[in-house]
C-alpha cells in the first residue's frame, strides 16, 4: 500500500475519463456498458482513490445481504447496541448506518469516502441528527445528493474498523439495490451475510461471483440456522462455495436464537465472537490488516485492466453507430443535391405556372409576376428534395438500432417557409445584381432592371427549356454583360442550392450532435489505462 504519486494522478486522470463518458445511443450491450462506467466509477470515487490516498485510513466492513437476512442484528449484536434499525418489515427507504470507533470518526465525516452521500450523525449530548457536509451526484443532469449516511460512533468497536450496514441487494426499490451494491463497491471487506434458507439465491451469488472476479477479501456468515439442521446446511453451503471457487473464504455461522426473531434484540456476544474476532484482527494487526485490505485494492487495480477495455470498446460502438446514422443523412443530402441541380439542367424549374408565365413574357406576362413563378417553382423543387431526403434518412434510420436515440424526420411544415424565404432572399440577391450591371451600362435608354433580372432568372432556372432567355438578354446588355452576368448569377445559384440544403441538413443532425458522441474517448480510456499500468 506504499503508492507513489504518480500512481494516485494515473488513477486520477482514469477516473475523470470514465466520468466523462457518456453511451446514449440504445445499442445492444449499451445498458451493460453503462453499468460498467457506473461501477467503475463508484469504484474509483468511493474505494480505489480514497484507499490509495489514505492506506492508513480505518479498514471498512460492508455487511450486505438479501432482505431478512439479518444484517442490522449482526452489526447491532457486534457493536453491542442498537445502532442501526432491525425488523422483518422494510421502511421503503434505508439509510445505510455506518458505525466506527470516536477516535476513527473524523475519516467518515468529510467526503474521503462515498463523496455523494450526506453525512448525518447524532453528537454526544445530543437527541437530533446532525448534517455534515453534503455529497455530489456522480450522474450527469442530477442535482445535490438525495440519499444519506448516518455515522455512529461506539468505543466497543476496535480502534481502525468500521462497519456499514448497506440496505437489501435484492430490494423492491431500484435505488436501495443501486445504493447497496454502491456500499459494497467501497468496502475493505465484504461480509456477505445470508441465511439458512436462502443460500442458494441467485442474487448473494452474483455477488459472491463479482467478489470472486475482483479478488476482494470477502466473509461469508451464515444467519439463523435451526440447530437441528446446523451441520447438514453447512455442509451444503461450503460444497457449493468450493464448487463455485470459494471454498478459502472464512465463513462464520450464526445459530437461529429466539432474540432474532422480529430482529428486535442483540444476539449474545458468544453468538458473534468469531466474526468479531477476525475483524478485529485483521483490523489491529498489521500483516492481517496489509493481507485483507491490499488484496482488495490490488484486486480492483487488476480489474481495470479488463473492464476498461470493454468500456472503450461500446463507446467506439456508440461512434461507429453514430457515424452510420450521420452518414445516412449526409448521404440522403448529397444524392438530392445532386438531383435538383440535375433537375435544374433538365429545365424542371420552368414548368407548370412558370412555363406558362414564361411563354406569356412579356405580353401577358410582367417581370415580376414572371419572377414569382420562377421562385415559388424552385421553392416547390427544394421542398420535394428535402422531403426525398427525409424518406431516405428515416428508412436508413430504422435499419439502425441507435437511432432510438434520436427522432426520425417527419414531414416538417416549417420547412417549406424557410425554403421560401431562402429562395426570396436569394431572388432579391439577383434583383440587386441586375440592377447594378444596368447601372454600369453605358445605354440610352437603360433596360430595365426588373425585365433583366426575370430574364437572368429565367435563364440560369431554364435549363434548354429557356434558351431564349439568355438570347434576349444579351440583346438588352450586351453579350460581355450577359455573359458576366450568368456567370456571376450561376455562382450565386449553387451557392443558394448548397446553403438551402446543407442548412436543413443540419437541422437534421442537430439532435444527434447533441448527443456529442466522438471518437476521442475511446482513444482517451486506453491511454489512461495504458499510463496506469505502466505506472504500476
Amino acid at each position: 500500500m506504499d503508492v507513489r504519486p504518480q500512481l494516485l494522478d494515473a488513477l486520477s486522470a482514469l477516473r475523470d475519463r470514465v466520468a466523462s463518458v457518456r453511451l446514449p445511443l440504445p445499442l445492444p450491450g449499451a445498458p451493460r456498458a453503462r453499468q460498467t462506467r457506473a461501477e467503475l466509477l463508484a469504484q474509483l470515487d468511493d474505494y480505489l482513490v480514497p484507499r490509495l490516498k489514505a492506506p492508513e485510513a480505518p479498514m471498512l466492513a460492508v455487511v450486505g445481504g438479501s432482505t431478512g437476512a439479518g444484517k442490522s442484528t449482526l452489526v447491532n449484536s457486534l457493536v453491542g447496541r442498537q445502532v442501526s434499525e432491525a425488523g422483518v418489515l422494510r421502511p421503503t427507504t434505508r439509510t445505510p448506518v455506518l458505525v466506527c470507533h470516536p477516535d476513527d470518526h473524523h475519516w467518515f465525516a468529510g467526503m474521503r469516502v462515498l463523496p455523494d452521500l450526506m453525512r448525518v450523525w447524532v453528537p454526544p449530548g445530543e437527541e437530533e441528527p446532525a448534517p455534515a457536509p453534503r455529497g455530489r451526484d456522480r450522474s450527469p443532469g442530477h442535482g445535490q445528493a438525495t440519499h444519506e449516511m448516518r455515522i455512529e460512533t461506539v468505543s466497543t468497536l476496535p480502534r481502525g474498523l468500521a462497519l456499514l450496514d448497506a440496505p437489501d441487494i435484492d430490494s423492491l426499490v431500484v435505488e436501495n439495490r443501486t445504493l447497496a451494491a454502491q456500499l459494497i463497491c467501497a468496502a475493505d471487506v465484504w461480509v456477505m451475510v445470508t441465511t439458512a434458507s436462502r443460500y442458494a439465491d441467485a442474487v448473494p451469488w452474483h455477488l459472491l461471483r463479482t467478489a470472486k472476479q475482483y479478488k476482494a477479501t470477502l466473509v461469508i456468515v451464515l444467519d439463523r440456522v435451526p440447530h437441528q439442521v446446523l451441520a447438514e446446511v453447512s455442509r451444503q453451503h461450503g460444497a457449493l462455495l468450493t464448487r463455485a471457487g470459494l471454498g478459502e473464504v472464512p465463513r462464520f455461522t450464526v445459530p437461529e436464537l429466539p432474540e432474532s426473531a422480529g430482529g428486535g434484540g442483540l444476539l449474545p456476544a458468544s453468538a458473534v465472537a468469531p466474526l468479531y474476532a477476525w475483524l478485529a484482527h485483521h483490523a489491529q494487526d498489521p500483516a492481517a490488516r496489509q493481507y485483507a485490505v491490499g488484496r482488495t485494492a490490488l484486486g480492483a487495480l487488476d480489474s481495470l485492466g479488463r473492464r476498461m477495455p470493454e468500456l472503450a470498446s461500446a463507446v467506439a460502438a456508440q461512434h461507429a453507430a453514430a457515424v452510420r446514422l450521420t452518414s445516412a443523412v449526409e448521404d440522403a443530402f448529397k444524392r438530392e443535391g445532386r438531383r435538383v441541380r440535375n433537375r435544374l439542367d433538365q429545365g424542371a424549374v420552368l414548368a407548370g405556372d412558370a412555363l406558362t408565365r414564361w411563354r406569356g413574357y412579356p405580353l401577358d406576362t410582367s417581370a415580376d409576376e414572371l419572377l414569382d413563378s420562377l421562385a415559388e417553382s424552385l421553392a416547390a423543387l427544394l421542398q420535394c428534395a428535402v422531403a426525398a431526403a427525409d424518406e431516405r434518412i428515416a428508412d436508413a434510420w430504422r435499419r439502425e438500432p441507435a437511432a432510438g436515440a434520436v427522432p426520425l424526420p417527419t414531414p416538417d411544415r416549417e420547412a417549406g417557409e424557410r425554403i421560401g424565404m431562402a429562395v426570396r432572399r436569394w431572388r432579391r440577391v439577383l434583383e440587386e445584381l441586375a440592377e447594378e450591371e444596368v447601372a454600369a451600362l453605358d445605354r440610352q435608354p437603360a433596360p430595365d432592371p426588373d425585365a433583366v433580372a426575370a430574364l437572368l432568372v429565367a435563364a440560369l432556372l431554364g435549363g434548354k427549356r429557356a434558351r431564349p432567355a439568355g438570347e434576349k438578354l444579351a440583346e438588352r446588355i450586351g453579350a460581355q454583360a450577359a455573359l458576366r452576368l450568368r456567370d456571376r448569377g450561376g455562382e450565386l445559384v449553387g451557392d443558394h442550392l448548397d446553403q438551402v440544403l446543407r442548412a436543413e441538413r443540419d437541422r437534421r443532425l442537430a439532435p444527434l450532435e447533441a448527443l456529442e458522441v466522438t471518437p476521442e474517448p475511446q482513444a482517451e480510456l486506453i491511454a489512461a489505462l495504458s499510463l496506469l499500468q505502466k505506472e504500476r
